[in-house]
């Protein structure tokens, strides 16, 4: 009995078990092994077309379907089942390039920088958008920025006049602050943009007349870095819509979702400033709420602005997940903001995101033509920038701009309430589109000139004027432009310039124009408003910090006096700027090189 229990299994099957898990066991690294076996491995490293290593470059594995980037050095590897593979590689700046690899070669690419500057020329109007700059300028611990070259002067003899457009832009300050209060050494040039680094601050608004558009202000004044030139001020406000019968709002917000959200400055940050412009929303606007992470997703469509709960509950909702297909959700975004278009209203995607797209050169290209399609059709973009470490201020200006809208950076919680709340009209209500202004100079008063600001966005003038493409204008903006200006013959009764600003009202066709003629009487600099004394010490700053040839003639110390007699103290944005030209000093003083 005990023998047939024995056969019976119980005293075999240890034995038996053992031989099946040793075998299970010898099948398993066999596999294992044949899997490592087959992994291939594809590497190599991209140059710019002088031989400089590109960081940051994505690599779009398109059989394999992976995604990575350069390391610091411009190398890259990565493990692939295939023994050849189509990459195509891509990055702000630069062509992008498609190769045909295999894994037994060490793949060496080249990339061609973009020009940073297109000079060409149309019957007798030369146009100059910005002289070259460094390729390393470019980019930066993995964010990217445009180029930026330095403000040159320009002889009336050859171009007596210049044309700029003009925006609301301001997000170069609240990026710049964020930049400062984080890292020890030299800013990224690219990062510094002294008309948005003014547009920050509201220098003397003043409301025009009844039944104009806009207010004109002009002074002239000795130049403090360069006493024999003159510094020339031009102060423009807008006018105000009546916030009583402001028109309704058609407000699609689209979120970046993406996995690179999941920071307390990027997704929470957004989450909790949009949730207070809500609270400040009316029954006849309406919101839709499009993101993109995992996927694209239409959370609410056209949702009346007195349903709060229900808007404030789905962004609440929001998590950062999965990667960042904004193609998708942008296309979406227009279409619904085609289907739910109000006549007379504001219309207008609000794109808030980090700019790393996983979006390639062609498709950028595409959605470039679609969103200047879309502003014809009276539908505005505003970009509200985030984070750091992979933030892409080159792509979010640029499709601001082509978007005919505004460009803004939110670095904490102050700044998101004040985009957001308090400032939003001046950002949601276009009262012009279009704007730019076009200055003619009196050759025997003004021997050369140059506009401190504006290096991609303005024109050199010759015998005519040039249909520059100009940008948005927001109810009550004011605006403030600087030209130093090197004089010819002596003050006389004649005016130093024309100035014309150029704009269309909201969805017409029709192109206005406001003349004015600039007095060339020259104020002392004592005795000029304290307004315009604080836009050159903002000026002097953001020179100070691009720390190029124009910054060698401004010491600190005189742009901390300047700063010193010009802020006011009890004002929290000025007792900031005091606290970053402190900081910017100590950092520049030591001379740390950034991004390394």
């Amino acid at each position: 009995m005990r023998c047939n229990e024995k056969c019976g299994g119980f005293g075999l099957l240890p034995s038996l078990n053992t031989g099946i898990l040793k075998i299970t066991f010898l099948i398993g690294i066999l596999l294992c092994s044949t899997h490592i076996l087959s992994q291939n491995y594809l590497r190599g490293y991209v140059v710019s077309a002088t031989g400089q290593r590109i960081p940051s470059v994505k690599i779009n594995a398109l059989e394999g379907k992976q995604v990575i980037k350069t390391n610091m050095f411009g190398n890259f590897g990565f493990s692939t089942p295939l023994k050849s593979d189509s990459l195509l590689f891509s990055c702000d700046g630069y062509d992008s390039v498609f190769v045909r690899v295999k894994t037994d070669n060490y793949v060496k690419v080249i990339m061609k920088a973009l020009p940073s500057s297109v000079i060409f020329t149309k019957d007798n109007f030369s146009v100059l958008l910005n002289k070259p700059t460094a390729e390393k300028e470019r980019n930066f611990r993995d964010e990217t920025y445009l180029p930026s070259g330095d403000s040159y002067f320009i002889n009336t003899k050859t171009s007596p006049g210049i044309a700029f457009s003009a925006n609301i832009n301001r997000a170069s300050y609240s990026n710049v602050r964020r930049l400062i209060n984080e890292m020890d050494g030299l800013l990224p040039p690219g990062a510094i943009r002294i008309e948005e680094m003014l547009n920050y601050f509201s220098f003397n608004y003043k409301e025009p007349p009844k039944d104009s558009m806009f207010y004109c202000a002009t002074t002239l004044t000795q130049c403090p870095w360069n006493k024999k030139n003159e510094l020339l001020f031009i102060n423009i406000s807008a006018s105000k819509i009546d916030m009583e019968s402001r028109p309704p709002n058609n407000l699609i917000l689209l979120i970046d979702a993406s996995g690179s959200m999941d920071m307390p400055t990027k997704l929470p940050l957004l989450k909790s400033g949009f949730i207070k412009m809500v609270n400040n929303l009316r029954t006849q606007d309406t919101v839709s709420l499009i993101t993109f992470g995992d996927r694209v997703n239409l959370v609410l469509e056209a949702v009346p602005g007195n349903e709060k709960e229900k808007i404030i509950k789905a962004i609440s909702k929001l998590e950062a997940d999965g990667p960042t297909p904004a193609e998708g959700a942008i296309r979406l975004a227009y279409k619904i903001a085609a289907k739910r278009f109000i006549k007379q209203g504001n219309n207008r995607i609000i794109l808030a995101a980090d700019g790393d797209f996983n979006v390639g050169m062609s498709t950028e290209k595409e959605l470039i033509t679609l969103i200047e399609q879309e502003k014809r059709n009276g539908i505005y973009l505003t970009c509200l920038g985030v984070g750091s470490g992979n933030y892409k201020d080159s792509r979010l200006s640029v499709l601001a701009q082509k978007g005919n809208g505004n460009f803004s950076y939110i670095d904490n919680e102050q700044e998101a309430e004040r985009i957001l709340v308090t400032d939003l009209s001046k950002s949601l209500f276009t009262v012009a589109d279009n704007v730019y202004l076009s200055l003619q100079f009196n050759s025997q008063r003004v021997k050369s000139y140059r506009l401190l600001g504006y290096e991609n966005d303005k024109t050199t003038l010759k015998d005519s004027l040039v249909q520059l493409k100009g940008g948005e204008i927001g109810s009550g903006h004011s605006l403030m432009a600087m030209i130093e200006i090197e004089p010819g013959a002596p003050a006389s009764a004649k005016p130093l310039a024309k100035l014309e600003i150029h704009y269309r009202k909201p969805m017409e066709a029709k192109s206005l124009s406001y003349s004015f003629a600039i007095p060339g009487n020259e104020v002392p600099l004592k005795s000029t408003d304290p307004e315009l004394r604080k836009a050159i010490a903002v000026v002097m700053f953001a020179m100070k910090l691009k720390d190029n040839e124009s910054s060698k003639q401004i010491s600190w110390k005189m742009l901390q006096n300047m700063a010193k007699v010009s802020m006011d103290r009890d004002n929290y944005l000025d007792k900031e700027f005091l606290q970053l030209v402190y900081k910017a000093k100590k950092m520049y003083t030591h001379r740390r090189k950034y991004g390394g």
